[in-house]
């Protein structure tokens, strides 16, 4: 069973929970722009499986049915108890590979680009995931464990994953040697070059201790969030492309057909030395290190706040509809299309330039609520749209006599 559903409500708590205790302390980590952006990849992840059709599961399939030791007993103590331990331990190889090789960090980097640490920052996570991930869980089922339990320990493993992005909680003394915990995964969203590539563990940090690769939270060096290659943009699509991107350029660049080959499957942030030469590319300078944080005006804030709610409330209805395959596709295209758009708000684009965005995007989704409809959502959604598109027209008169924002400056 997967129950990372059932802790939604628990995750959305938290978060109220720690702006306001935040707030009261004097000491916020939230930004808007910067939690809209990580919720906008949080829905976008969880609506894929709308749209994809992954081989994991086909692959598991196989493997269970020709390769496996006998299946364990799901009803036994130690099934569930070995489950656990493994997968965190297949998790741990996951992603330290994901960070330690150019493919799969391509698909994980999307976590690591929040400049700030909070709950919102857990919730930031990847859409092409799925396409190499699958391949670090197959000792799972080799030794026979049902795919059930692995469905659910997982699910287990990245609740628990959840409270530890806080700024808020301190050390924890013993607890700090066995488990994961806030300080020793501050660390490992760090771009300080101390802090970088270290602690991998999901559950369990004992793994990092036993293959070197913990690093403790040190006071002397306050840690900087981030990535040391900056996106400066809120857009999802480059959040989850931009290392795709690069891949392909660099490879189409390269002079040598091994090295067009070892882009790919290289460690991360190799580069042939042509390329490098010709091609250089931006790393933050820790010593004088700025957020991207564009200004702009509060109605755009709101806007923005209001489309979060909106792509949130949308991926609820597809979790609890019956879809036909077409129209989950419809309706993913909805929330991408509204996520680019608000994004672009929130980097301070023309507003001129984003009026008429915002016109494509509604007629757009005319046209994709339509074929959503014939392909069986059901008159509900209709209803729902009529009032979102309400709303949104309501919006745009506001945003018209907007007095403009400022894309260029940077947070402290």
């Amino acid at each position: 069973m997967d129950l990372v559903a059932y802790a939604v409500p628990f995750f959305v708590l938290a978060i109220v929970v720690e702006l306001v205790y935040g707030l009261r302390k004097g000491r916020n980590t939230f930004r808007l722009n910067d939690s809209v952006s990580s919720l906008f990849l949080g829905v976008l992840s969880q609506a894929r499986r709308f749209v994809t059709l992954g081989v994991g599961g086909y692959a598991y399939y196989l493997v269970t049915k020709y390769f496996s030791l006998p299946l364990l007993d799901a009803s036994h103590w130690f099934t569930w108890v070995l489950a656990f331990v493994l997968y965190d331990f297949c998790y741990y190889w996951l992603h330290r590979m994901g960070h330690e090789r150019t493919i799969l960090w391509a698909a994980h980097v999307a976590h690591h680009q929040s400049e700030d640490y909070n709950l919102t920052t857990a919730l930031r996570q990847t859409s092409t995931g799925f396409l190499l991930g699958w391949i670090f869980y197959i000792p799972m089922f080799l030794v026979g464990v049902p795919a059930e339990v692995v469905v659910t320990v997982g699910s287990l493993n990245l609740i628990y994953q959840f409270w530890v992005h806080t700024e808020h909680i301190a050390k924890l003394g013993w607890y700090e040697w066995l488990f994961v915990t806030p300080s020793n995964h501050r660390v490992h969203h760090a771009q300080n070059d101390i802090y970088l590539d270290r602690n991998y563990g999901g559950v369990f940090i004992l793994w990092d201790r036993l293959f070197g690769t913990f690093q403790e939270e040190l006071d002397e060096e306050p840690v900087i969030f981030g990535i040391r290659g900056p996106l400066h943009s809120w857009n999802p699509v480059r959040a989850l492309t931009h290392i795709y991107v690069d891949m392909a350029r660099d490879s189409w660049h390269a002079a040598r057909w091994s090295d067009k080959l070892k882009v790919w499957v290289g460690r991360t942030g190799w580069r042939p030395d042509d390329v490098a030469q010709r091609y250089p590319r931006e790393k933050n300078d820790l010593s004088h290190f700025h957020k991207y944080d564009p200004r702009v005006s509060t109605r755009v804030s709101l806007y923005a706040f209001f489309q979060l709610v909106a792509a949130v409330l949308l991926l609820n209805f597809m979790e609890g509809a019956t879809l036909g395959y077409w129209s989950g596709v419809a309706l993913w295209a909805l929330l991408l299309a509204t996520t680019v758009v608000t994004a672009l708000w929130l980097e301070g684009r023309d507003v001129g330039h984003m009026l008429q965005l915002e016109r494509l995007r509604l007629a757009c989704f005319g046209v994709l609520l339509g074929a959503a409809w014939q392909g069986g959502a059901g008159a509900g959604i209709l209803v729902s749209a009529a009032l979102y598109g309400a709303l949104n027209l309501l919006f745009l008169p506001l945003l018209r006599d907007d007095p403009g924002s400022d894309p260029a400056p940077l947070a402290q």
